[in-house]
């Protein structure tokens, strides 16, 4: 039986993750559960999967959580950041599964990893912004880092048994989100509906928007440099429109080894829960009769400019990744109110990098203080452009 405490429970990924959970309940129970704001969700999972903690954003949420529990219900309700990180650091979990958005979940994955605890990151962002902490705290106590994303799980499988230095490139595979063949003078028309209509995967909607942009392309490639210790030119990205292949590995005689399937995250998931098993699931296979054809192409780079600044962000190192993200968010979250254009949230994350200095992004406190000030600056940007 494997303990597990799921930070972001209410998202996509830990959705998945419960419905894992009761699918399997004499292999995973559930020690503590966290959400943001989405409390009614959040009290349905706790009567069904009975954590002993929960956590919320702040004391206001927990005061709606509690009122909406049945009279008695044996479980403590923590809040903020302290929370979470109460959430993540239960003595009774064995694993975290890390599916909080954004830069929020780093504090608490850090804290997990230096209470001994495995974990299981769909929180892409913890290793962008402190790439180097995460490594090097995860290999002083043992722990097991288990990559969720789809494209690193398939990363993952398709090194199984291999050697690391026969690795020649790493191919990151991207659906090019729901504007692949539009042209980049109707970029600015783009609606937040529309840009939240993925044509495969459901999926948050920041991540969404991400992935639109290729944003999420951009976060993936720095991810990946840190999980499997592949330098950025050998980190190609490839637009695969079906989703079929999640992602492949070339090797030094020529051989590419690929991990297919469905778009559908539980496959990830449950792997990064099981490791080294795999669960009988209910995902079917792809019928790769019916699909047609699998096609990839060269990202363009003109049209989606966030993938090469992420690419130049990693290479910099230091703080800038974490600059680089913390923009992105303020970006998105502005283009989700109607604050700013489609196409406005790359210049903001361009100007706003363009006027860090840079750090070397050794210590904790120069990565959450550059965030802070990204998103600041950020901000400043885009009241100037309202104006």
């Amino acid at each position: 039986m494997k303990l597990l405490s799921i930070l972001g429970a209410t998202g996509s990924i830990g959705s998945n993750a419960l419905e894992i959970v009761k699918q399997f309940p004499d292999r995973f129970a559930v020690v503590a559960l966290t959400a943001k704001t989405n409390v009614v969700s959040l009290a349905r999972q706790i009567v069904r999967f009975t954590p002993r903690l929960a956590a919320v954003i702040d004391a206001d949420h927990a005061r709606q959580l509690k009122a909406l529990l049945p009279p008695g219900m044996d479980v403590e309700i923590v809040f903020g950041e302290a929370g979470y990180v109460e959430a993540a650091t239960c003595q009774e979990t064995d694993m975290v599964l890390g599916a909080m958005v954004g830069a929020a979940g780093l504090v608490p994955t850090l804290a997990a990893i230096d209470a001994g605890k495995d974990i299981a990151l769909a929180n892409k962002e913890t290793l962008v912004m402190a790439g180097a902490i995460v490594i090097e705290k995860i290999a002083g106590r043992g722990v097991k880092l288990m990559p969720v994303d789809s494209e690193h799980s398939a990363i993952f499988q398709s090194m199984a048994g291999q050697a690391h230095n026969a690795i020649r490139e790493i191919l990151l595979t991207a659906s090019g989100g729901p504007f692949l063949n539009r042209p980049a003078a109707a970029f600015a028309a783009i609606t937040p509906k529309e840009a939240l209509r993925h044509p495969n995967w459901s999926m948050g909607s920041k991540i969404t928007i991400d992935s639109a942009t290729l944003m999420n392309k951009g976060l993936e490639v720095i991810e990946a440099h840190w999980l499997f210790d592949i330098d950025f030119q050998r980190i190609k990205v490839v637009i695969h429109p079906q989703s079929i292949v999640h992602s492949m590995v070339t090797y030094a005689d020529g051989a590419v080894i690929a991990q297919m399937g469905v778009p559908n995250m539980k496959g990830a998931i449950a792997y990064g829960l099981s490791h080294p098993r795999r669960l009988p699931l209910d995902v079917p296979a792809p019928d790769f009769t019916h699909i047609g054809g699998l096609t990839f192409e060269d990202p363009d780079l003109e049209r989606f400019p966030c993938l090469k600044l992420a690419y130049w962000a990693g290479e910099q190192g230091g703080t800038m990744p974490a600059v680089l993200n913390a923009a992105n968010e303020v970006a998105v979250a502005a283009f989700l109110y109607n604050r700013l254009s489609f196409n406005g949230i790359f210049p903001i994350i361009d100007r706003t990098m363009n006027r860090h200095g840079g750090k070397n992004g050794s210590d904790l406190g120069q990565i959450i203080e550059s965030d802070r000030w990204a998103r600041d600056t950020a901000l400043s940007l885009i009241r100037k452009q309202e104006r």
